[in-house]
Order: C-alpha cells, then structure tokens, then sequence
C-alpha cells in the first residue's frame, strides 16, 4: 500500500515552475527522501505534500484519498521544519502537546501520549524547561516529538538536520531512522546532503531543476548513475571523469595515445570511475595506465591520491601508509564493473551494449 501517491504534479509562478510533471509513490512504512541542490523543487514537493502550497495541476493522495483543498491535519500528516518552529515562552512538554490542546484533546489522552513520545525520544528530563535551556539536538528531538504526537499517518521533515554540527547531525540521522523503523512511520524526508540521503533512505528522489533526475534505492544510485548529474551529485568523494576520444583500436581517454578503452568510438563520451575503485600502483604494472601524482590529501587510516592521466585528473583511494610521493609516475588500474560510461551531449548513461564493450576490453587492461 502506497502512504503517497504524487501523480504529475507541476507547481508554477507566472512563468517560473518549481516542480515540472514530478509522479513518485511512497510506501507506507519506508522513509523516503526527496535529495537534490538548492532551487530543485524538493521542498515544494513536500510543502504541496503537507497542503503548505496547492499544485497547479496534477493530484496528491495520502492514504488513497485525493488530498486537493484539505489541510495538513485533514490530510494526516505532521511536520518537522528546518527552523524547529518552537514557542520560546513555552515548556517542552506545552511545546509537544501544543497542536493536541489546540484541538481540544483530553486532558488524560494529552498526558498518555506526552508519556509515550517523551519515553522514546529520551525527553523525560527535559519537559519542565524552556526552548532557550536546549541544545540544538534537543530542541530538534522536540520538534520531532510534537510531529510524532499528533500519530499523524505520515510524517513530513524538511531539512531537520542542516543547523546541527557535523557530529550531532551523525547521530541524530541514526535516531531518526531506528525511531522510523521501530515505529513503522511513514516519512518523506528534504534534504540537500547526499550522505543523510544515503544513509537512512529506503528509495531515494533525486531531484533537478524540477523534475526527478533519477529514484531507487541508494545502492542503486550509487552503483548504476542514470546521469552525470547522478554521477556527481551521490558519492561522499567525488568521481573522476575523463573525456574520452578515438584511438587507433577504439576508445582511449582524450590526451593519451591508449590503451584501448573498447572497441567502439569514444569521442563524445565521458568515462567515470569511484576514487575506491582505481588502484595505484607501480608505474609499468601489468595491466595498469601510466599516470602522475600531482597531489596527496593524507586522512590517516587512507588517503586520496590525484593523478594526472594524460590532460586529465583521477582521484584514488589508497591505504594510508601505501602513499605515493607527489610526483611519482605511477600505474593506475580498475576493475571492468567499476567502469561507469556516459554521452557527453546528454549527460546519460551508454546503452547496455556499449557498457558490455567497455567490460570487456576493460578486462584485458585491469588484468
């Protein structure tokens, strides 16, 4: 059963159209994330989701039921803003239960309720004292105890974590989603950082000037790139990308005399390749391209290695005491899978038969 259903949906000013044609399905249980740049149209999205924005066309259904003119509570869905939304002149406890008093709960039915979300955000402490007495992971817990007491079918966050320090978003990006798992909630989660995206999503939407650039599960995005803009928007370390052009036996990368690539043309296509998937080493290793280390950026346990191939830039993975000194003429090598072939022009990924080519003339250069 599907929690949202978004059924081309476009929302436009004037002449400006924030989310062009978009249609995804959220199933009920999974935590979904809406990922993509700044001005892509993944917090309108959820603002047309939560009844905050009415699409200029298309239809959202929450629960089976079309959504059009109802509010966010008639809808049955719950929010958590980025700004955290919290009354400073009220308690923890008054913050929570704000929306239940509001509507006229029962006083006993308030309390039970406050119990239960408080016991599972750890909050129990903290009831009697004001926003100003709160970290900024406690007051973000706050705010996702007042969306989680109103038992709303389906939760809305956008970005929840981006005023928190690097160390606070890691921990509470693990609360989030064990809370999410162990509650079988619903949510639709905005934000711009792939890692949160990666990390806690069941499907992830990437998003792009408005419209879905490309959406599945994170290991989908990340080992099978639709585009370039996939290529290079999910990856904690870049890929490197290297222009490829035609060589005497096929496709070699631009500035290099070969080896071969695979037997096909290769100008016009881009050749993309994971910092720990290409191996460094020696410099005529069998199997290898010969590059240049033009520069080490030393992490301890690893490192991350650029070299220069021909007129273009690779990054490696190596392991931390395997550096090479900058300079060194090195080889570098990959596995044929880790190959990742696009057009150029269009930015998308080669059909599958050149994909077979590259796997194959990769295999006589990696082995």
């Amino acid at each position: 059963m599907h929690s949202v259903d978004v059924r081309s949906v476009t929302k436009s000013w004037g002449v400006t159209t924030a989310v062009a044609d978009v249609s995804f399905a959220v199933k009920q249980g999974h935590l979904t994330v809406l990922l993509g740049p700044s001005g892509c149209g993944k917090s309108t999205m959820l603002r047309m989701i939560a009844g905050l924005e009415e699409p200029t066309s298309g239809t959202i259904e929450i629960g089976g039921r079309d959504v059009a003119g109802l509010t966010g509570a008639a809808r049955g869905v719950a929010m958590v803003f980025q700004s955290y939304a919290l009354f400073p002149h009220l308690t923890v406890a008054d913050n929570i239960t704000f929306g239940l008093s509001v509507r006229g709960a029962p006083k006993a039915e308030i309390a039970a309720r406050l119990a239960r979300v408080a016991g599972v955000l750890g909050l129990e402490a903290l009831l009697a004292r004001k926003p100003a007495q709160l970290s900024g992971g406690q007051q973000q817990r706050v705010a996702l105890g007042r969306a989680l007491i109103a038992e709303a079918p389906v939760c809305l966050l956008d970005e929840p974590l981006s005023n928190l320090d690097a160390q606070l978003r890691q921990d509470l990006r693990r609360e989030i989603r064990a809370l999410q798992q162990r509650l079988g909630i619903t949510m639709v989660y905005v934000t711009h950082d792939q890692t949160e995206a990666m990390s806690m999503a069941d499907e992830v939407i990437l998003m792009r000037a408005g419209r879905i650039e490309q959406q599945g599960a994170p290991a989908d995005l990340y080992d099978q790139p639709a585009t370039l803009f996939t290529a290079r928007f999910i990856g904690g370390t870049p890929m490197s990308f290297l222009d490829l052009d035609d060589g005497r036996d096929g496709a070699v990368i631009i500035g290099t005399t070969g080896p071969a690539l695979f037997a096909g043309p290769g100008k016009g296509r881009v050749l993309g390749l994971r910092p720990e998937d290409v191996t460094v080493d020696s410099e005529g290793a069998a199997g290898s391209i010969h590059a240049v280390v033009t520069a080490v950026e030393y992490l301890g346990g690893e490192a991350l290695v650029t070299c220069m191939i021909g007129e273009r830039p690779i990054l490696a993975r190596v392991r931390g005491k395997d550096v090479p000194a900058v300079g060194a003429a090195v080889g570098v090598r990959w596995q044929p899978s880790a190959a990742h072939i696009f057009e150029a022009s269009s930015g998308r990924r080669v059909a599958a038969e050149i994909g077979s080519a590259v796997r194959s003339k990769l295999q006589t250069v990696s082995h």
